[in-house]
């Protein structure tokens, strides 16, 4: 499920615009989950996580920056404290930062939009 969660994003990032819902996520990538289940969504939030996590160590954008959370501007607590984790700053400020999400999201296109990046990494 991870390898389908992160080629969807990837070919994601290369060819929409904007960012992609829980919801549009797992109809998209057909997972299977149900998201009023709670496990199921935590299920996924881990998924996103560890995606998100492995891509950083890699020196690749974070994958999990164009799942737009429902409810929210663009990324729970959850998010920013993962960024926390990774180094990037203290979740607080991040989470204030008007560009931090946007300039992320648009990494993760400059990266897999360059055919190279594509064929090598994916």
């Amino acid at each position: 499920m991870i390898s389908r969660v992160r080629k969807h994003l990837i070919r994601f990032s290369r060819t929409q615009i904007g960012t992609t819902s829980y919801l549009n996520l797992v109809q998209e990538a057909e997972l299977g989950l149900n998201l009023d289940i709670t496990h199921e969504k935590s299920r996924l939030n881990e998924i996103l996580t560890e995606i998100s996590e492995q891509e950083h160590e890699a020196g690749r954008p974070i994958l999990g920056a164009l799942v737009k959370v429902k409810g929210s501007k663009g990324q729970g607590d959850n998010f920013y404290k993962l960024c926390e984790r990774l180094g990037m700053g203290e979740w607080r400020t991040l989470k204030q930062e008007e560009d931090f999400l946007k300039d992320l999201r648009q990494q993760c296109r400059d990266f897999w939009q360059d055919d190279k990046n594509f064929e090598k990494f994916l």
